[in-house]
């Protein structure tokens, strides 16, 4: 059910909305969250995080499944790209943040379904959902270790018979989108592939302090916490020169 539906005049720019080509990577320029939320409301479909580096690295398989689907800034980098092809009210939101913020946003509203992760930390994401967001109505979940075509075809089918209108995938990249096309051709409904974030949910994963975020470093952070990521950070400089250059 659409909670915005006696504002079909707002919603109709939104379904219009044209992406934004950053080398061969199409982003839709989102303003706010809520208008994210009122266009994925208005066109179910999946939620794709565009960062510098899935630019960067991106290969033919990986930009034909962002661009067939809803490709959204969730990076720094990213952001300035948008902003200097004319977008200076692009936003940037990470994904770790908008899941919730779509709970927040529809929880009363609308149904769940959850998989991805450990069993231990799927059972406590939902245990602190259900804390959270009283009343959410979870109506399946399961961990992310889907080893068989069996299991594949069961959860696929779980979620086709109960019908969720928000799925969350979270087993990373391209792995958890070419799960989500086959979940959505049997079930229409909103996807997010949401990589670690149930472990950083839970507190399993630390992520930066929000004085890092609020700065746009927290890029940094998670350098000097991990040495070993300065290769991919290294590739972040050829990003940023793109930028400065206009090359994009």
């Amino acid at each position: 059910m659409c909670i915005f539906a006696t504002k079909q005049e707002i919603l109709k720019p939104y379904i219009s909305m044209n992406k934004v080509n950053i080398r061969g990577v199409e982003i839709f320029p989102f303003s706010s969250r809520d208008q994210l939320a009122d266009y994925v409301n208005s066109n179910p479909g999946i939620l794709v995080a565009i960062n510098a580096e899935k630019i960067i690295n991106s290969t033919e398989q990986t930009r034909s499944i962002i661009n067939r689907n809803i490709g959204y800034c969730d990076g720094a980098g990213a952001q300035m790209a948008l902003q200097r092809k004319g977008y200076p009210d692009a936003i940037k939101v990470a994904g770790c943040e908008l899941w919730l913020s779509l709970i927040g946003k529809f929880y009363k509203e609308k149904t769940f379904y959850l998989v991805g992760a450990k069993q231990a930390v799927i059972d406590a994401t939902v245990e602190k959902l259900r804390k959270e967001f009283k009343g959410i109505n979870i109506v399946g979940y399961r961990n992310g270790y889907i080893k068989t075509d069996e299991e594949k075809a069961a959860v696929i089918a779980d979620i086709a018979a109960k019908k969720p209108d928000i799925v969350f995938v979270a087993m990373g990249s391209p792995k958890q989108e070419l799960l989500m096309e086959e979940m959505l051709s049997q079930h229409k409904a909103i996807y997010q592939g949401l990589g670690g974030s149930f472990d950083v949910f839970t507190g399993h994963v630390k992520r930066a302090p929000q004085w890092w975020i609020d700065h746009k470093v927290e890029w940094l952070y998670r350098l000097i916490n991990q040495p070993s990521r300065i290769k991919r950070q290294i590739k972040l400089v050829r990003f940023a020169w793109w930028i400065v250059a206009n090359k994009f």
